[in-house]
C-alpha cells in the first residue's frame, strides 16, 4: 500500500510550465552570451595584441636587417637639414620605422606601412596614401590604433612640444619635434592636408601628422598630433641622440 501511495504521488508531481520553460532556457542562452562577449573582448583587448606585436616584431627586425646590410660600405655624412627624396613605397608595404620616446623605454619602433586599410594598421603605423613621404615637404600624415592590435598610439595624447618623434627609413633618421595637438571629428580630414587645415595653401614647410581615435575605445573623435622636421640624419653617421636619450 505504501509503494502505491509513492508512485501516485509521482503520478501527481506538476510538470513545469511553458514560461518557466522559456525563462530557463532564455535564462541559459544569457549566460551563454554573455561568456561569448567576454571572450571576444578578451581576444580583442589581449589577443590582437599578442599577435600583432609579434608580427610586427618580425617585420622591424627585417627592415633593420635589410638596412644594415645597405649600409655597409657607405661613407660617414653629416646631419643635413635638407633629406633624401625617398622612393614611393608599394601599397601594403613596409617602408620605415617610427620612435617615440616619449612612449617609454618598453614601446618598441613600430613599422610603418603604405596604407591605412583595417589590414594595414593590423600591420603597424598606417601612411596615408598620397601624403608627403619622410623628409619632404608638406605633411607625412600617419594613423595608428590606440586600442587593439599592438595599439602603437595608445599613448599619443602624452606627446608634449619639442618631444622627438622619428621616422627611420634605409637612408637614416628624419627627427620631427612634436608642435600642437587637437581634437576633431573624423570629417576634419584637412587635418592631413599638405598644410594641415588648410587644404588649399601650397606647403613650404616638412611637416609630419600622427592622428588616432579619440577617446580609448571609442572612434568618435580624432586625436591628432602635429610636429616639424628638425634634421635628417643619414644612416653612416649613426643614431641620433633622441633615440638613446628619452623624450628630451
Amino acid at each position: 500500500m505504501a509503494a502505491a501511495v509513492v508512485v501516485v504521488g509521482a503520478a501527481q508531481r506538476e510538470r513545469p510550465s511553458a514560461p518557466a520553460v522559456v525563462a530557463s532556457l532564455l535564462g541559459e542562452l544569457l549566460v551563454t552570451a554573455g561568456v561569448l562577449v567576454l571572450l571576444f573582448t578578451a581576444w580583442q583587448l589581449w589577443w590582437t595584441d599578442v599577435v600583432a606585436d609579434r608580427e610586427q616584431a618580425v617585420t622591424t627586425a627585417a627592415l633593420v636587417d635589410d638596412w644594415r646590410s645597405l649600409a655597409d660600405g657607405r661613407p660617414v655624412a653629416a646631419a643635413s637639414a635638407v633629406p633624401p627624396a625617398l622612393a614611393d613605397p608599394a601599397p601594403g608595404a613596409p617602408f620605415a620605422l617610427v620612435h617615440v620616446p616619449r612612449f617609454g623605454p618598453d614601446w618598441d619602433p613600430r613599422p610603418v606601412v603604405e596604407g591605412t586599410s583595417v589590414d594595414d594598421l593590423q600591420a603597424g603605423v598606417g601612411h596615408y596614401p598620397g601624403t608627403a613621404l619622410p623628409g619632404e615637404v608638406g605633411n607625412v600624415a600617419l594613423a595608428g590604433h590606440r586600442n587593439t592590435y599592438g595599439r602603437p598610439f595608445h599613448e599619443i595624447a602624452e606627446l608634449r612640444p619639442g618631444d622627438p618623434v622619428v621616422l627611420e627609413t634605409a637612408e637614416g633618421w628624419f627627427v620631427y619635434r612634436a608642435t600642437t595637438a587637437e581634437v576633431v571629428p573624423p570629417s576634419r580630414v584637412e587635418v592631413v592636408a599638405p598644410v594641415p587645415g588648410d587644404p588649399s595653401a601650397v606647403p613650404v614647410e616638412r611637416l609630419l601628422t600622427m592622428t588616432a581615435c579619440h577617446p580609448i575605445g571609442s572612434a568618435r573623435e580624432r586625436y591628432v598630433q602635429h610636429a616639424a622636421l628638425d634634421r635628417f640624419v643619414p644612416r653612416g653617421a649613426g643614431a641620433p641622440a633622441e633615440l638613446a636619450g628619452g623624450a628630451a
